[in-house]
């Protein structure tokens, strides 16, 4: 080895060795002389963990917590602009803090894979009790707020997600949108709409983060399969993708975000996404086992709504679930619930059309198609025309759109096979005021064939009306369907409709959004519909009458 090449190594190798001798060294002095406290965080007796001093040119407008006390949103408003910004505001560490949280990053990573003590069930404590006997190996004394700062980023390096886990902690938010490195990250907030945030990444961070969340998710993703979508184990759904093969800007992820509690039927009139006749034919109509297709544009409510309306199934009723990502929860006794599956090297892709096939040998009264893009949609109307009753979303954002995406190419259908098809509702995201909003904009029925011009006829049931934001009923041919199939005068039909409007709306009015309760008063109306409707009647404020469904349906 020439005499430069060994100076050059010797000179490098000091110079690591002086860096980490005087890292250790500033840590030692920061740490020598503190007082050892490792209490309950109490904000009455503790100095608060976060604060915030606004953003410049902003003004702040709401604040609210989603991880008290370490974490809260503030909400602020640039009016000349006409822009809000969404901050995130998380405990501030000094630079010593920053060197300690560095060191119990690296050692309690490699204890928790060894952990005889490791606890699933409650990470939490586990996590603090390493970091305790951590900090007791270093010899270190820290005061409780410190504590307390550096568990947060800690727990949310191991068990949350990272710099945006304040954003999955948020309800108010239904998207979060990364579109490259140190770019800004988006989210959706229910009463800002798309709005900016104080996150972004760095490249480093955001390729070492999408690739933790497709492992997470039992995914796999790199450079050479660089897209993935995938359900996180939260619930969300997330598409991502590594690198600049295919997002020259970096890697980018888009995360849904769900409820973990679904909208039930009840809260959907609620917002005003159906009114009470329009709810009420959809029992009925799912109770008669008419088969139907919610379409819409994305984020317009389509599985929303189809996971809602699923819990008019009658019970035990088998009822069989597909989907590429898990996104529907059924409260419901005899269901099967199975998604696809990428193969990871070993054996065939399981797709929904290979689920769906399956499915059929299941013998299931109801099949839920989370949604219908390809050649699965052949075979879900091969089910319709079986006679098994089936649900499924489709994007499209009319009744024509949806019928030409199913009779052309990659769909395919048969202009006859797409007559077992009852029910239609196309959804829409749109504007009532400055609030947005989603609406079911129609309710379509398909009649059959035009025996003269050999077009698919239909006719609508329902259709909401812009200008008053209300909804306007017409007659029905599933309705009167119904009514022949159970032998029911037309009265005996408008007293079924009036009975469930009644529940529906003790339900509403009752604030009922726990999808079990919900779930379970439809299935009591189901065994005891005179009683049920006796026991809820005169709790109601409105009075709903066979003159008002008659009013309704002329």
């Amino acid at each position: 080895m020439s005499s430069e090449l060994f100076d050059g190594l010797s000179d490098s190798l000091s110079t690591q060795a002086a860096d980490l001798k005087w890292r250790l060294q500033r840590l030692t002095d920061v740490l020598r002389g503190t007082h050892v406290s490792v209490e309950d965080y109490r904000p009455s007796e503790h100095d608060p963990l976060v604060d915030f001093d606004g953003i410049d040119g902003f003004e702040e407008v709401e604040r609210y917590w989603v991880n008290a006390p370490y974490a809260f949103i503030s909400i602020n408003y640039n009016d000349d602009d006409n822009e809000h910004r969404y901050a995130v505001v998380e405990p501030s560490l000094d630079d010593f803090e920053r060197d300690l949280l560095d060191q119990l990053f690296e050692d309690i990573r490699d204890t928790l894979i060894f952990s005889a003590r490791y606890d699933a069930d409650d990470p939490e404590h586990v996590l603090r009790e390493q970091m305790r006997d951590l900090v007791s190996e270093y010899g270190v004394v820290v005061e409780t707020e410190s504590f307390h700062r550096l568990f947060y980023y800690l727990y949310r390096a191991f068990e949350g997600y990272e710099k945006i886990d304040p954003l999955m902690q948020d309800n108010h938010i239904e998207d979060v949108s990364c579109d490259g490195y140190d770019i800004p990250i988006f989210v959706y907030h229910d009463e800002y709409s798309d709005i900016q945030t104080t996150v972004e990444f760095s490249e480093d961070e955001l390729d070492s983060f999408v690739v933790r969340l497709a492992q997470q998710s039992g995914r796999h993703i790199s450079i050479g399969d660089p897209v993935t979508e995938t359900t996180l184990p939260d619930g969300s759904r997330a598409e991502l993708a590594l690198g600049q093969e295919v997002t020259p800007r970096g890697s980018a992820f888009t995360i849904r975000q769900y409820d973990e509690e679904p909208f039930t039927p009840a809260r959907l009139i609620d917002f005003n996404t159906f009114d009470l006749d329009q709810m009420a034919y959809l029992w009925l109509a799912i109770e008669s086992n008419k088969s139907l297709i919610f379409a819409g544009g994305t984020a317009s409510g389509k599985t929303t709504s189809m996971n809602a309306i699923s819990m008019f199934v009658p019970p035990r009723s088998k009822v069989l679930t597909i989907e590429d990502t898990r996104e529907l929860t059924l409260y419901h006794d005899n269901w099967l619930s199975s998604v696809t599956r990428e193969s990871l090297g070993e054996g065939d892709d399981i797709t929904m059309y290979d689920l769906l096939r399956s499915a059929l040998r299941h013998r299931p009264e109801y099949i839920i198609v989370g949604e219908v893009r390809g050649e699965e949609a052949m075979t879900l109307f091969q089910a319709m025309n079986t006679g098994h009753t089936t649900y499924s979303t489709m994007h499209a954002d009319s009744v024509q759109t949806v019928i030409n995406r199913l009779e052309n190419e990659p769909i395919n259908v048969p202009r006859a096979m797409i007559q077992s098809l009852d029910i239609l509702c196309v959804q829409t995201l749109t504007y009532v005021g400055e609030n947005r909003v989603r609406r079911n904009r129609t309710i379509a029925e398909i009649e059959g064939i035009d025996q003269r011009t050999g077009d698919l006829d239909y006719s609508t049931a329902f259709e909401w009306r812009a200008g008053d934001d209300s909804f306007q009923q017409f007659d029905s041919i599933v309705l009167d369907e119904i009514r022949d199939e159970r032998g029911w005068s037309r009265g005996e039909l408008l007293r079924e409709l009036r009975n469930r409007k009644k529940v529906l709306q003790y339900l509403v009015e009752s604030g009922v959004t726990d999808y079990r309760q919900f779930t379970a008063l439809v299935n009591e109306y189901y065994a005891h519909p005179e009683r049920t409707v006796s026991r809820i009647e005169g709790r109601v404020d409105a009075d709903i009458t066979d003159a008002d469904v008659v009013a309704d349906e002329g």
